[in-house]
């Protein structure tokens, strides 16, 4: 179970729970969010294979090189100017969407380094993911993660993911791209 510790000092847990068929069979996940352990929303209706996608695109974004992140913490995936990586929300049958929310934006941080000896400093930029989760009732929480913080989380939801399917990965869905 993938859990991250919020910056109110709360623990949000992400559990894949599995979407099964009219014959029973799980065939995706779904995801429920609880907040210090009470439930929180329920997000992301067959989401395992974006899940899948992401964890090999933050993989990828770590190992690479890009010139405007020289740090591997501050790289992720996407093109630029994409700041979000993912939006789960809870539909209704009829679409209207209510009971949560779980979403994940990049930002920019510029952070503020010190010279040596009282020599000027300097501006260095910084990348994180602002991981957020909504419940039904608007009550928010947030972690700021670091693009390998993000991908151990992912990591671990898809991992749980894989299990609660009995099968290889989420991204084996016949309907996943």
């Amino acid at each position: 179970m993938g859990g991250l510790r919020c910056l109110d000092g709360s623990y949000l847990t992400v559990t894949p729970v599995a979407c099964r068929d009219s014959v029973g069979s799980p065939y995706e996940v779904t995801l429920e969010l609880h907040r210090d352990g009470v439930l929180y929303g329920t997000v992301g209706e067959r989401c395992g294979w974006l899940l899948a996608r992401l964890a090999r695109g933050v993989a990828e974004a770590r190992a690479g090189h890009q010139d405007q992140w020289p740090d591997p913490d501050d790289r992720f995936p996407g093109l630029p100017g994409e700041d979000e990586l993912f939006a789960f929300r809870y539909r209704t049958r009829n679409g209207v969407v209510s009971g949560g929310e779980l979403r994940c934006q990049l930002r920019t941080i510029p952070v503020w380094t010190p010279g040596r000896r009282g020599g000027s400093g300097e501006w260095r930029l910084t990348r994180r993911a602002f991981v957020e989760a909504w419940c039904g009732g608007g009550v928010g929480l947030r972690a700021v993660l670091t693009s390998a913080e993000l991908g151990i989380f992912i990591d671990a939801l898809v991992a749980e993911a894989e299990e609660c399917l009995g099968r290889a990965s989420p991204a084996t869905h016949p309907g996943s791209p």
